[in-house]
């Protein structure tokens, strides 16, 4: 068994399900509102590459060390984008959420907030992970405000640690959240989606 089983998570507007190869267009589209691949500093999908990005999303999984999900408009049936658990380390129970990206148009919504309010809820209260964690390029200042938002730790930078999609090396800002502290960002990510805008 797994440590992370097939799940469909759903609320505040949006449903988080497993990505599966039926999903190419909507991940297509979602990429191609705003261009997202052309962002040297994310590994969003060439709409030419979109299947392979979602076959080796489903190899990973076999291999037990990535979990990608699909995040659609629980109305529509929309895709906004994708997100991830991966580097899965069952022996410590640890997680980390990766790999997301969303569409222009679904940035500095609600999505992102509530899409990870759904996976760490389900990574602490149902897989029961002692941490989850985050990493970004150096230079992805949008995702470090997203993560810090999101009431991670910064642990540190970890320099020259991995390619980006231009061949250039970056360095790696990690952060983490522990199961002790989770209590208290869910109260604050739970009165930042629910507070009137």
């Amino acid at each position: 068994m797994a440590f992370v089983e097939p799940v469909t998570l759903q609320g505040y507007g949006l449903r988080v399900l497993p990505l599966a190869l039926e999903h190419e267009q909507g991940l297509q589209a979602a990429a191609a509102d705003g261009a997202l691949w052309t962002i040297r500093v994310t590994s969003v999908p060439e709409p030419e590459n979109t299947r392979k990005y979602i076959e080796d999303a489903l190899a990973m999984r076999e291999a037990g060390n990535r979990f990608a999900f699909v995040v659609q408009d629980a109305s529509s049936g929309k895709v906004l984008g994708c997100s991830s658990y991966h580097d899965i380390l069952p022996a410590v129970k640890r997680v980390e959420i990766g790999y997301t990206w969303y569409a222009k148009s679904a940035q500095r919504t609600h999505v992102n907030t509530a899409c990870k309010l759904l996976l760490m809820t389900h990574a602490f209260e149902t897989l029961g992970c002692h941490v989850v964690g985050w990493r970004t390029d150096n230079f992805n200042f949008a995702s470090q405000a997203a993560i810090e938002r999101l009431g991670a730790r910064k642990d540190g930078v970890i320099r020259g640690h991995a390619l980006r999609r231009d061949g250039t090396i970056r360095d790696t800002v990690m952060y983490s959240l522990r199961a002790g502290e989770w209590p208290e960002v869910r109260a604050q990510l739970l009165y930042a989606l629910n507070k009137p805008r």
